[in-house]
C-alpha cells in the first residue's frame, strides 16, 4: 500500500530499482500477541540468568522451529553462550609515582587517583611505568586528527583528556564514538600502552572528581573483546600538574589539544607504580540465532539483531515499593517480536542469494554484551556480513511521514532506506536528540565497531494526521513515562501502526541487499570506514 506521493507506474520503477521482489504482510495483531506473551509477568523481566532468560529463549526457539528455519548459533545450534565477567573492586589498592630526583609520592586512591583492574584476571602490579600526555588519545586519519604522532607507548601508561574536541573535522552535537572511554582504550591498547588513565578536570573536592570515584567504585561487566589493558582509572588536576612539573613541563607551552596541532608528550623521569586487584563472578548468558540460508552465496550474511533482556524485577532492584517486575513490553519485547515477525515473513518469499541470520542479543542493557560477544566471537565471519540492521524499541503511534535513525551520515544503508522510504511518501532524519549518543547505545553499534555497515531505525515523530506539534510531545510523555519504568508493559490500547510501516521498509532493505552483489559501505568520514578498509580483499 503506497499511501502518499507517487503514480503506479512511478512506485513501481522504484520498487524495482530497489530489488523488491516479494509481497510481505505484517500483523499489527500478530506483533501485539508476541509482546503480550515475553512481556507478561511469569518472564520476570527478561533478567540474563534467571527464569525468564529460559522462558525467553525457548519461546524463541519454538518461534524459528514452528517456521522450519535452521540454528544460526555455533556447530549448528540455537544458542550461542556469553560468559559475562563482573569485576568488583578489592580494598587495598595501592599506588605511587616517583620523580628525576628518585623521591616516591604515595597517592591515595579515591583521593589523588582511582583505580580499575577490570580486565584479564583482575589483577595490575605494576613498577616504574612511565608516563605520556596523549591528549585525547585520539587517532582518526580520516579527519586529518593524531593525536599519538610518533611517540612510542610501549609498556607505558597514557593519560587521555576526556571527551573528544571541539572541532570542524568532528561532528558537532553528534559524538563520534572517539570519544568514548573504550575508543580510547582500543586505541592505547593497539599501540602497547599496558594502562590508561583519564585526567578528570577539577580537583579532589569537585563534584566532577567525586562524581569520578563513585562510578569507578561500581562493580562493572567488561565487554567481551574489550581491550586488554592491565588497568584503567583517572586521575585529578592537581596530580596531573604534580607530574607535568616534576617532568619539566611547561604546561601554558604545549600546543593546543583541541585545534590539531598537539602531539602525545612524554613525562621524561616521571614513573607509576600501582597495585590493584578485583574480585570476578561469571554469569553465563546467551544469543539465540536463527538463520535463512543463501542459494547461491551463503557466506554472505545479512543480520537482523534486537536484544531479547529487559532489567528484570526484584531480585534486580531491592527495596522497590509497588510492580517490582520491569516487563519491558517496549524495551524490547517489542524489537525482539519485530525481528520474528520479520523472520516469518521473510520466510515466506523466494530463497535468497545471501544468507540471512536473525539474531537476539543478550544483556543490552548491560551494556550492549551479547553483541560484543557475538562480534568477539562471531558465528558468521564478520568481514563478508553484508549488514546488521537493529531494531530497539518499535514505534509505537500512529502513521508517521518521518523515519529517524541513529548515526543519520554513518553509512550508504540509509541511502537505500530513503530510496524505499520515498516510495511511500516518507522521509529518512536524523533522531532530533544528538545529546543522547544513541548510535553507540544499542546493538547495532558493537557490529559497526567492528567495521559491519549498522542502522537503527527510530521512532517517527511526523505523524501523518497532526505532524510533529502533535507526535513530539505526544513521544517525550511516553518516553518519560515508560522507558526503564515497570509501567512499560503490554496493552491492548498499543497502536502498531508506524511499526508496521517501518518493518515493512526493513523487510525490503534486507530482501533487496540479500539478493544483490552489493556490498553498503561506510560514508568517506565515518570513524567506522577505516575498519572495514581491512577486510576489503574478503569481499572482491
Amino acid at each position: 500500500m503506497f499511501r502518499k506521493m507517487m503514480g503506479g507506474v512511478a512506485v513501481a520503477a522504484v520498487l524495482l530499482a530497489a530489488g523488491m521482489a516479494s509481497a510481505q504482510d505484517f500483523s499489527a495483531a500478530q506483533l501485539s500477541e508476541g509482546i503480550r506473551t515475553i512481556s507478561a509477568d511469569e518472564y520476570q523481566g527478561r533478567y540474563p540468568g534467571t527464569e525468564g532468560e529460559r522462558m525467553t529463549l525457548a519461546w524463541l526457539q519454538a518461534q524459528y522451529e514452528g517456521m522450519g528455519l535452521e540454528p544460526g548459533g555455533p556447530d549448528g545450534q540455537w544458542l550461542q553462550p556469553v560468559a559475562l565477567k563482573r569485576y568488583t573492586p578489592v580494598a587495598g589498592a595501592t599506588a605511587g609515582w616517583t620523580g628525576p630526583d628518585g623521591v616516591v609520592h604515595a597517592l591515595t586512591p579515591g583521593t589523588d587517583i582511582v583505580l580499575r583492574a577490570a580486565t584479564n584476571d583482575g589483577r595490575a602490579s605494576i613498577r616504574d611505568a612511565g608516563l605520556v600526555f596523549v591528549g585525547h588519545g585520539i587517532h582518526a586519519p580520516e579527519r586529518q586528527w593524531d593525536d599519538y604522532g610518533s611517540v612510542d607507548v610501549r609498556g607505558r601508561i597514557v593519560i587521555v583528556m576526556p571527551g573528544e574536541p571541539e572541532d570542524a573535522r568532528f561532528n558537532g552535537a553528534y559524538q563520534t564514538a572517539y570519544a568514548s572511554a573504550a575508543a580510547k582504550a582500543d586505541e592505547a591498547f593497539r599501540r602497547g600502552a599496558i594502562g590508561i588513565l583519564t585526567l578528570v578536570p577539577g580537583d579532589a573536592a569537585s563534584s566532577t572528581w567525586q562524581g569520578s570515584v563513585r562510578g569507578n567504585g561500581r562493580t562493572r561487566t567488561l565487554a567481551p573483546g574489550a581491550a586488554d589493558l592491565e588497568f584503567s582509572g583517572g586521575i585529578n588536576h592537581d596530580i596531573a600538574a604534580a607530574w607535568a612539573a616534576a617532568a619539566g613541563l611547561d604546561i601554558a607551552r604545549l600546543p593546543n589539544v583541541g585545534d590539531g596541532t598537539f602531539r602525545a608528550v612524554a613525562l621524561p623521569g616521571v614513573t607509576l607504580s600501582v597495585e590493584v586487584s578485583e574480585t570476578i563472578a561469571t554469569l553465563v548468558t546467551h544469543n539465540l540465532l536463527a538463520r535463512i540460508p543463501g542459494t547461491e552465496r551463503p557466506n554472505e550474511t545479512i543480520v537482523y539483531s534486537a536484544h531479547w533482556d529487559h532489567v528484570g524485577g526484584a531480585a534486580q532492584h531491592p527495596g522497590v515499593v509497588g510492580d517490582q517486575i520491569w516487563n519491558g513490553a517496549w524495551d524490547n519485547a517489542s524489537g525482539t517480536v519485530g525481528v520474528v515477525e520479520m523472520a516469518r515473513q521473510l520466510n515466506a518469499a523466494p530463497r535468497p542469494k545471501r544468507s540471512i541470520v536473525f539474531a537476539h542479543m543478550a544483556a543490552e542493557e548491560m551494556g550492549l554484551l551479547g553483541a560484543y560477544g557475538y562480534t568477539a566471537n562471531p558465528v558468521w565471519p564478520l568481514e563478508t556480513t553484508v549488514a546488521d540492521i537493529n531494531i530497539d524499541m518499535l514505534p509505537l503511534s500512529a502513521p508517521t511521514r518521518d523515519l529517524p535513525i541513529f548515526g543519520k551520515g554513518q553509512n550508504d544503508l540509509e541511502d537505500r532506506l530513503q530510496v524505499l522510504a520515498a516510495a511511500e511518501g516518507r522521509v529518512v532524519t536524523d533522531d532530533r536528540e544528538p545529546d543522547q549518543n544513541y548510535y553507540y547505545r544499542s546493538d547495532h553499534f558493537p557490529f559497526a565497531r567492528a567495521g559491519v555497515p549498522a542502522i537503527m531505525p527510530w521512532h517517527g515523530v511526523d505523524l501523518d494526521e497532526g505532524g510533529t506539534a502533535v507526535g513530539l510531545p505526544a513521544y517525550r510523555a511516553k518516553f518519560a513515562a515508560d522507558y526503564h519504568k515497570a509501567s512499560d508493559e503490554w496493552s491492548a490500547e498499543l497502536d502498531f501502526s508506524s511499526a508496521v510501516e517501518n518493518l515493512t521498509l526493513l523487510y525490503r532493505l534486507g530482501l533487496d541487499l540479500a539478493n544483490s552483489r552489493d556490498w553498503p559501505a561506510w560514508k568517506p568520514m565515518s570513524e567506522f570506514a577505516s575498519v572495514r578498509a581491512r577486510s576489503d580483499a574478503a569481499r572482491q
